[in-house]
């Protein structure tokens, strides 16, 4: 008897968690759609509409998204934000989002840095601390398999390889992004995840308390509808990860 209400709540608590995806794939694709509606010439419209198909969201509800934001289905009043801050222990922060309501977002996001002993700071307080890139994650469980993710990419003409704890993170200039992910694909790797990302030059070994603050400032970030994304320059510990 008691399992019922458990598997319900299961079930809620992950339609909740499709639901937000699904809304923050649906605001990428509808400002992607403002710079033309068709994939085959707008590169940002067919990443995101990608993102969207590998997360099985209906062709229907991406094609209305794409016709809101290139203005043939009513008004978009959307606009991207950035911001840039601190976490604790001087984590540096860049926070991406999409809202109809930037004085509504500033304030959740201003709250959630303070909350977590944080502080919100001016525009290019911590980018320079990050570069745009492509990066590529594949698995990599032997030290054969870094070799032949290392040699594809490179061929690809991707930057450069990192390995680390069975993991290879392919970077590349964004421009390079779809080519390279295109070749891996050809040569029969497939990534775990893939994105442009802002990525850190250096990370800030975080651990103890700093570390499970810091875990539940990203936790209630992922929570607040209007962020998209959000990037920082932490090594957290595994246990935090």
């Amino acid at each position: 008897m008691g399992r019922g209400p458990s598997i319900e709540g299961r079930k809620n608590a992950e339609d909740a968690r499709r639901g937000k995806i699904f809304t923050k794939l649906i605001r990428e694709i509808t400002i992607a759609a403002r710079n033309g509606g068709d994939p085959a010439t707008n590169a940002r419209l067919r990443m995101g509409i990608d993102k969207a198909l590998s997360s099985n969201m209906t062709k229907d509800t991406i094609e209305r998204a794409i016709k809101r934001g290139s203005g043939a289905d009513g008004a978009d009043n959307m606009e991207e934000l950035r911001y840039e801050g601190y976490g604790p222990g001087g984590v540096a922060l860049i926070i991406d989002a999409m809202t109809d309501n930037s004085v509504r977002t500033v304030a959740d996001v201003r709250h959630a840095l303070t909350k977590h002993g944080g502080n919100l700071g001016t525009s290019g307080s911590v980018a320079f601390q990050f570069s745009r890139v492509g990066e590529l994650v594949f698995a990599t469980a032997t030290p054969e398999l870094e070799e032949k993710v290392l040699e594809a990419a490179l061929e690809a003409g991707a930057d450069d390889v990192v390995n680390d704890a069975g993991q290879s993170t392919v970077l590349c200039a964004p421009e390079n992004f779809e080519s390279v992910k295109a070749a891996m694909s050809a040569a029969g790797f497939e990534p775990v995840s893939d994105a442009v990302v802002m990525r850190p030059a250096n990370r800030v070994a975080v651990s103890g308390e700093v570390a499970e603050t810091l875990s539940d400032l990203f936790e209630w970030l992922e929570e607040l509808d209007d962020v998209q994304e959000y990037y920082h320059n932490a090594a957290l510990p595994d246990s935090s990860s």
